[in-house]
């Protein structure tokens, strides 16, 4: 881990880093895409022959029930008993959140008001290339679930046998996921954002994807909804004198087995960037001293990480300072990992430092809301004045005449 100051030029690269745009890729996903628009199942197959190394009929596209039932017997014993633990806490935490329909009125008539909807259909993308990421599965479809979503369809590219992973599948059923299919990549979003004969068109896709899936979404939304465009993974810990090391070196660590993901210590402790830096072997990020602890957030505030974990001894003070982070941690026993698995919030986040606009996957993500909009004959001729002057600057004289003739 390389040693930097608050001032240096690299932590400016750092601040500006962004979702950098292939011209390779961004060619090849639309030419992709194009294909699946116009040809639907046979240009999934293609793609799924020649990216995954499989070669499926239209009706294998679709995993089975009775596939779906033999992944039981694939995992191990208690895995059910834990998963239920984990939906238990991530229900917990999403029941707070909800959205109920509202409507106010004044006494003239004026009723206004939105209703809250949940989407009818949204699909799911659950990565399995360099790992099957199991806890994507349950992170993705209770937050839908509990939106009242009508459909969720889940998509996952096969191994070279033609199967989806086990503990996968399984989460899935649990979670009574409406349909599962094994396609993945560029392709696998194209149809769920177009829909094909055998795959259904849906409104939102979101999940996590490497470059080719990232830039998929990017190109379709517009078409349909998407969750965010997503990177590597981040994570930055502010600690001081007063922190365990070993507990800021196993975090380090634990980033570091994200390909390309990005870690970062920032501290004004001088001894303790020191000793970070001597036991995080292997660890590609950096530390960033800082002169005070309210510096620190400032750093922080602008680099807008995904993940941050605050290990001082009075974390809640500092808190009050972070405007721009996806998910904090505090204090030494909450390490990002407890995010990732077990706590509840979802861990689809948004990183590049678009942490300063967005916020995690929630059943906020998947609910719509209408405006509600009533007057009585009475509001309308009291609302008459100021309509007429906007409309009038406007040069909209029809909208004039349209209240005109209600009198």
């Amino acid at each position: 881990m390389k040693i930097i100051r608050s001032g240096s030029k690299q932590l400016e690269r750092i601040y500006n880093r962004q979702f950098i745009r292939s011209k390779r890729a961004e060619d090849k996903v639309r030419r992709i895409i194009e294909d699946v628009r116009l040809f639907g199942d046979e240009a999934v197959l293609k793609y799924t022959k020649k990216f995954d190394r499989v070669r499926l009929s239209t009706r294998q596209l679709k995993v089975s029930q009775i596939e779906i039932s033999g992944a039981y017997q694939n995992i191990s014993p208690n895995f059910v008993s834990s998963l239920k633990v984990i939906m238990e806490n991530i229900n917990r935490f999403y029941r707070r959140t909800m959205k109920r329909s509202w409507r106010m009125k004044d006494g003239d008539g004026v009723v206004l008001g939105e209703n809250y909807t949940p989407l009818e259909k949204v699909g799911i993308y659950i990565p399995a290339g360099t790992a099957p990421l199991v806890s994507s599965v349950y992170m993705t479809v209770l937050p839908a679930k509990l939106a009242g979503v009508k459909k969720t369809i889940l998509i996952s590219p096969p191994d070279e046998c033609g199967h989806i992973n086990p503990h996968i599948l399984v989460v899935a059923d649990l979670l009574k996921v409406d349909e599962i299919y094994r396609v993945g990549g560029a392709q696998g979003i194209a149809a769920l954002a177009f829909g094909t004969k055998t795959i259904p068109r849906v409104d939102k896709i979101v999940g996590p994807g490497n470059i080719y899936v990232s830039e998929a979404k990017r190109q379709v939304f517009g078409c349909v909804d998407i969750d965010m465009i997503a990177g590597p993974t981040e994570l930055v810990i502010i600690a001081n004198r007063y922190s365990e090391p070993k507990f800021i070196v196993a975090d380090l660590r634990a980033q570091a087995e994200h390909a390309k993901g990005l870690a970062i210590l920032i501290t004004n402790s001088k001894s303790l960037a020191k000793e970070v830096k001597a036991q995080a072997e292997g660890v590609n990020g950096f530390i960033i001293l800082a002169k005070n602890l309210d510096e620190a957030v400032e750093i922080t505030n602008k680099i807008a990480p995904e993940h941050l974990e605050i290990l001082v001894q009075n974390p809640t003070r500092l808190v009050k300072g972070i405007k721009n982070a996806a998910a904090i941690f505090l204090g030494p026993y909450s390490p990002a990992a407890v995010g990732d698995y077990v706590a509840g919030p979802s861990h689809v986040l948004p990183t590049h430092g678009t942490a300063r606009f967005f916020s995690g996957l929630s059943v906020l993500d998947f609910i719509k809301s209408n405006h509600i909009i009533s007057y009585s004959k009475k509001a309308l001729e009291r609302a008459r004045e100021p309509l007429e002057k906007i409309a009038g600057i406007e040069g909209m004289n029809k909208h004039v005449e349209s209240v005109k003739a209600r009198f």
